[in-house]
């Protein structure tokens, strides 16, 4: 294992740790460490560290500011039959090694990928499924060129490869790709994680290194791969991704003074390595831009570029119901434009085109530049659960339909209908989800964009109703909600209180006489009843009071809530009694025998009326910017003149101290 480090501080504490303790045995690995000229003390602790581990390898280099030269110094130096390279952000799960080298050599690979996982970023659909010989195309490993993977030693020697010094993301992607393209078999272990990825800092490269590196990069493909469909979709990732959508971004945009030499490095590239029938496996924006590279039209790309703003992406819930055990989610997802409004296209005859920004010259653009019809039949969504502490992301299967909405003259509107059956039991590729509270997301791919957003019911809850999944043991399962109705799945919650707290947005309160009765969801009833529970209201202002009341369960609803906790809390306007609810923010909990648990929810009461608001927007520990919250300073706040004497009053009073 080589780990490449430069003044990391105690950021790379996680990622040696996580090298130091993995299940496999410590005579049967070694953990390279290349220190690149660190000057934060690092090196004396990699010494240490070296002189009491007989797997740790310590190795120092004069400050290069090259990670790429660092991991062809470890490489060099380690002696396994395999090695991995290690980022100092990343960090291994404890059998990653064991796994990765037991199937490697089961397999027979070249290179293995280990199940990657990230809180940045899109997910990463390469790990639907392990497969023991991987398919570059097939099974989209252009996704995966990231440098932790499990290389055979003596297949990166009998090819000489290594990365490319001062080195590059492009040169660790060109060492990758080689790595796929050279390899007898290429194998992917999805069912286990393997590593979580640290977010790396963004490095500003220099364009033509970037071209150098693609050009090499390209006559490695041309060597290995024939002429045909799968080097054009290769090619055509390498310009999308490369080439086209950095001149989509900000910072070409705004750099006026290298955006002209880096627009002519990139009119010469295309030029000379990307023929135009590459352009119809990019999306349609690309398309056009593409075609003004070509043309020479630099001010319409930059015009592109500031008027193109990034897609959004509206998934709503139609349906939320269970059928046994397994969850069934019914949604629509349409692809919303810069301003918010759903993407429109122009009807032509039976062809569907793409409505460029009103800023750009479309008269010169080649008639099948804006084409979006065969995109369109081929839009589609993706729908993934991502587990909220480890990042693990897991696809559902999805039955799905395409629409065609009309939206004026000419005009239409592409939408997606689908629905998913969520069995937690087999969702994790076939095995049962971990324990955790996991998001639904959704990704849809239309003619014109792809994004991805959080799937939401706009007008909050639909179901939070609990089931009890019976594999491989029994283990409840609760819907519930963001405050801003995103749809999320809890699975087996820590008590009966902390499954009341997962569903507690869905609230509500009822003001009757001198009571006030808080009705929060219960998504499950244990056959004992449940313990006692008391609601407890804490005033966030000075006086900190507290009032609490007994939370007795009642019956639900059948087939959306399992049950109903109801509270009657006395309250009073004026002078309320220690046990009465007054004027004031409220912080709510749900109290039993065992503990406390703090409930999504806080109540405000000012001028009889009582609202309920999420939780986070009320802060006990902060002091009320009114200041003091009793009667008295109420009143005092809407006499006229009032604020004006105290700040006056204040001010005398400080106005004699000293800094």
């Amino acid at each position: 294992m080589i780990i490449n480090v430069h003044n990391p501080g105690d950021t790379a504490d996680a990622c040696v740790r996580s090298a130091l303790e993995q299940t496999m045995p410590r005579d049967e690995y070694e953990v390279i460490v290349v220190d690149d000229g660190s000057t934060d003390g690092t090196a004396e602790r990699l010494d240490t560290l070296a002189s009491v581990r007989k797997n740790v390898r310590a190795l120092h280099l004069p400050y290069t500011g090259s990670p790429s030269r660092a991991r062809n110094v470890g490489l060099a130096a380690a002696a396994g039959d395999y090695v991995y390279f290690l980022e100092p952000g990343d960090r291994l799960e404890r059998d990653a090694l064991e796994r990765m080298h037991d199937r490697a050599v089961e397999s027979d690979a070249d290179v293995l990928v280990g199940r990657l996982v990230r809180d940045f970023g899109p997910p990463m659909t390469a790990f639907a499924r392990s497969t023991g010989r991987a398919d570059i195309l097939r099974d989209r490993l252009l996704t995966l060129l990231y440098p932790q993977q499990l290389y055979r030693r003596a297949f990166l020697e009998e090819h000489e490869l290594g990365f490319s010094v001062p080195g590059s993301r492009m040169g660790e992607q060109a060492f990758v790709l080689r790595a796929y393209l050279h390899a007898k078999v290429v194998a992917v272990l999805a069912e286990h994680v393997c590593c979580h990825l640290g977010e790396r800092p963004r490095v500003e490269e220099e364009p033509r290194a970037i071209v150098k590196e693609l050009l090499k990069l390209l006559d490695d493909i041309d060597t290995y791969v024939g002429e045909g469909r799968q080097r054009d979709r290769m090619y055509a990732y390498w310009l999308r991704y490369a080439v086209l959508r950095p001149l989509l971004t900000a910072r070409f945009a705004d750099s006026s003074v290298d955006r002209g030499m880096h627009f002519r490095v990139v009119q010469e590239l295309v030029g000379r390595r990307f023929p135009e029938r590459l352009d119809r496996y990019l999306p349609v924006q690309l398309r056009v831009v593409a075609a003004y590279v070509r043309m020479g039209r630099l001010d319409q790309i930059v015009l592109m570029s500031n008027s193109t703003r990034r897609a959004g992406l509206r998934a709503d819930l139609t349906e939320v119901r269970w059928d046994a055990h397994v969850l069934v989610l019914g949604l629509t997802a349409e692809v919303l434009a810069g301003d918010g409004s759903p993407d429109r296209y122009q009807v032509d005859g039976d062809r569907l085109h793409w409505i460029p920004p009103r800023s750009l010259e479309t008269r010169k653009l080649p008639p099948d530049a804006t084409d979006i019809t065969k995109d369109v039949e081929r839009a589609r969504i993706e729908l993934y659960v991502r587990h909220t502490e480890t990042g693990v992301v897991h696809f559902l299967p999805l039955t799905q339909r395409v629409e065609r909405v009309p939206a004026g003259r000419r005009r239409v509107r592409v939408r997606i209908k689908g629905e998913t059956r969520l069995d937690v039991t087999t969702a994790a590729l076939g095995g049962p989800l971990r324990p955790g509270q996991w998001e639904v997301h959704v990704r849809m791919f239309s003619g014109a964009s792809q994004a991805r957003s959080r799937v939401s019911h706009p007008d909050g809850p639909l179901n939070c109703l609990g089931v009890l999944a019976q594999r491989p043991r029994m283990r409840l399962v609760v819907p519930c909600w963001s405050d801003a109705g995103e749809l999320g799945l809890a699975i087996e919650p820590r008590s009966f209180s902390e499954s009341i707290k997962l569903v507690s947005p869905g609230v509500t309160v009822k003001h009757l006489g001198r009571h006030l009765y808080v009705v929060l969801p219960v998504p499950y009833v244990p056959p004992s009843g449940g313990p006692a529970l008391e609601l407890v209201l804490r005033n966030t202002g000075r006086r900190g009071r507290e009032v609490s009341a007994p939370a007795l369960v009642e019956a639900g609803v059948p087939g959306r809530l399992a049950g109903q906790l109801v509270a009657k809390v006395p309250i009073k306007r004026l002078m309320p009694g220690a046990e009465e609810l007054g004027p004031g923010r409220w912080q709510c909990t749900l109290r039993s025998s065992d503990e406390e648990v703090g409930l999504r929810f806080a109540l405000e009461m000012h001028r009889g009326r009582i609202e309920v608001r999420p939780a986070a927007a009320v802060d006990p520990g902060r002091r009320s910017p009114l200041g003091r919250d009793t009667v008295w300073h109420r009143l005092g706040r809407r006499l006229p003149g009032a604020r004006h004497i105290v700040r006056l009053a204040r001010a005398g009073r400080h106005r004699y101290l000293m800094d």
